[in-house]
């Protein structure tokens, strides 16, 4: 068998393999090239730096390939694995293309530091990343179809198989569907597809034959194929742009393509001012879940159609390559369960990889923007916790933890002063850093990173069980905390399990469309003293703030809105160290409302946060920064002119 009779079979029946190149550095480079001299085609090197001649592109980039086809690539693995970058360029090789994988000696690759957990693990320097590589070369063993060639052993081929020559059939898939759209009259249509399988170019079709479409997306930049197919009927717009427009562009179809990474209140209102849109939504992947989309959203659609497209434009349905990264990497949802009896939360030990497969097929389920990094960091870094609700092999619920704060003093003074911002501690740094509540960074804490039930499973109690076992496990903690997009549903959920509303944001989250609220659950004495103190922090400067959501009555209790020795330390660490505007903006109002002398240039940034390039034109400063600097110094004055107040020693506790 020679390798260029093998991938003439491979073209043949349309399918493409992975090759694993594990050894020495030097040694996988040489092996490398040998392949390149050996085998004609594009030859793209995923790396961080251009190993050969020819087309190159650096891991975080890989989004810029999209839509771009490529014969042979080399996927640099050697220093650490960027598992979505590995998944995007497979899924740019056409059929007979090989994907050569280069890693570590065999040995030595689960204890080699992984560069790539600087991204996921909240760590300053790599950590060994034993379990992610273990899984990984289990997927490689086991599956015959992958060429494993290890320095100094021989090399394992793929079996020489009679396979039939491939006939794509897409493009009769793809007309049969656009045919039941155009004949649609009204409605919701829904397109769901694993990568790879034309919906943007069908899509594409779409506007073309229809002439008169509008299409949106979360980037313009991600409908280059769309826009191909829809030449010169392409007509974009952004989702806030096109809902800006009243009343609505007449178009008799809205095409939204990637549904799925739009907030669904956005695409809900995008949805009812159309009389025919069509959604676009990848179901596996790295760019996300379609079923947790489909449940969540448009089950409540009316007139809604579902189709699909699960024929390959590039690779047969057979191809080795797609199978083993669907296997390696989780990339298929969960399967719906039989809700049992019996669903009591029990920890998941980080070893048992079946319970951890599970829940994270039930976490991309039920969350969109699970992808392959979150399964590293479940594996591999650490302060994870986990919890399940179920058997494993019908899970209904899971919950996963992240440990939090114990900061050291000097480290959590530095995040409160705005000039530190290390890696984790969401919450703990948020309270910190926005609130002005020290304490939260150096007490110890466990945050609900994600929380997920199966669809079978809801309205039967198990995420409360989940959250009260989360509870339990904190109890040698100082508190447990949550972070999430604000809906009146969801703030139910989490008040009627015991927490206090503490913190919210002022800006949307781009993964719901939500403002972000941060709550609390007490479990020492210390964390009560800071639940109590948040939530004061949190009345105090409702009031004085753009109120983006409406609190439910009792949420926030009414207290004295007097400047207190509280506010003067956070009016100093804006005037002396770099707290943030944003986060001081109550504070200065409390301030100048005591009107002891002029502060206009305070008093109109105060007025009017989003237009703060507007009054720095205004007051003849150069631009934002400076009028940050001028607004620090008119704090500092007025500081230094408060009766009773030693501002120099508080300037000085600031160094």
């Amino acid at each position: 068998m020679t390798l260029q009779h093998t991938t003439v079979l491979m073209q043949q029946a349309g399918i493409r393999r992975l090759a694993v190149i594990s050894g020495d550095p030097a040694w996988c480079l040489a092996r490398a090239a040998v392949w390149r001299d050996a085998l004609a085609g594009d030859w793209l090197t995923l790396a961080d730096s251009a190993l050969f001649p020819g087309p190159h592109c650096a891991p975080g980039a890989v989004r810029t390939l999209l839509g771009r086809e490529f014969h042979h690539a080399i996927f640099d693995a050697r220093a650490g694995f960027h598992a979505d970058a590995f998944a995007a360029l497979a899924g740019t090789l056409t059929a007979g293309s090989w994907l050569l994988l280069l890693v570590p000696p065999w040995d030595r690759w689960p204890h080699q530091p992984d560069a790539d957990s600087l991204r996921w693990a909240d760590v300053a320097e790599p950590i060994a990343t034993p379990r992610f590589v273990h899984h990984l070369q289990q997927q490689i063993l086991t599956d015959a179809e992958v060429l494993l060639e290890r320095q100094h052993q021989p090399c394992r081929w793929p079996p020489l198989s009679d396979r039939p020559h491939w006939q794509c059939q897409a493009p009769q898939q793809q007309q049969a569907v656009l045919e039941q759209w155009l004949a649609i009259s009204s409605g919701v249509a829904v397109l769901t597809a694993a990568r790879g399988r034309g919906k943007s170019a069908l899509a594409g079709m779409l506007a073309r034959h229809n002439g008169h479409a509008l299409v949106t997306a979360p980037a313009r930049a991600s409908t280059e194929v769309l826009a191909a197919f829809a030449g010169e009927h392409f007509h974009f717009m952004a989702p806030d742009a096109l809902l800006a427009l009243d009343p609505p562009p007449a178009a008799e179809w809205l095409i939204i393509d990637e549904a799925a990474a739009i907030p669904a209140p956005l695409l809900q209102a995008l949805v009812s001012r159309f009389p025919r849109v069509l959604l676009t939504t990848t179901v596996q992947g790295y760019e996300g879940s379609g079923r947790g989309f489909i449940l969540k959203f448009c089950a409540a659609l009316p007139q809604v159609r579902y189709f699909t497209l699960d024929e390959p434009l590039r690779w047969s349905r057979s191809d080795p390559l797609e199978r083993w990264l669907n296997q390696t990497l989780l990339f298929d949802d969960a399967t719906a369960v039989t809700p049992s009896s019996s669903a009591l939360p029990h920890p998941a030990s980080r070893d048992d990889f079946p319970a951890l497969q599970a829940a994270y097929r039930l976490l991309t389920s039920a969350h969109y923007r699970t992808s392959p990094l979150d399964l590293r960091r479940l594996l591999d870094a650490p302060g994870m916790q986990l919890w399940l609700a179920g058997e494993t092999a019908a899970l209904q619920g899971a919950l996963w933890l992240v440990e939090e704060g114990g900061l050291d003093p000097a480290l959590a003074q530095a995040v409160w002063a705005g000039t530190r911002r290390p890696r984790g501690s969401l919450v703990a740094q948020s309270l910190a850093a926005h609130a002005g509540l020290t304490e939260a960074a150096t007490l110890r804490s466990l945050r609900i990173s994600r929380i997920a039930v199966a669809a079978e499973s809801r309205r039967r109690g198990i995420g409360q069980q989940l959250v009260t076992a989360a509870r339990h496990a904190a109890a040698d903690y100082d508190y447990l905390s949550v972070s999430f997009g604000y809906t009146e549903s969801l703030w139910a959920f989490w008040r009627a399990c015991g927490f206090t509303l503490v913190r919210i944001g002022s800006q949307r989250e781009a993964s719901s469309g939500c403002y972000a609220a941060m709550a609390m659950l007490a479990c020492s004495a210390a964390g009560e003293a800071l639940q109590q103190r948040a939530a004061q922090q949190l009345a105090r400067d409702w009031p004085l703030l753009p109120q983006p959501v409406a609190l439910p009555a009792g949420v926030v209790k009414r207290y004295d809105a007097d400047f207190t020795d509280q506010d003067a330390w956070l009016a100093a660490g804006f005037a002396w160290a770099q707290r943030p505007l944003e986060a001081s903006l109550p504070v200065l109002q409390r301030l100048a409302g005591l009107r002891l002398q002029p502060l206009p240039l305070l008093e109109a940034a105060i007025a009017a946060p989003d237009a703060l390039s507007t009054l720095a034109r205004q007051a003849g400063l150069s631009g934002r920064k400076a009028l940050i600097t001028a607004l620090r110094q008119q704090t500092a004055t007025a500081l230094e002119n408060l009766p009773g107040l030693d501002a120099e020693a508080l300037r000085q506790s600031l160094k």
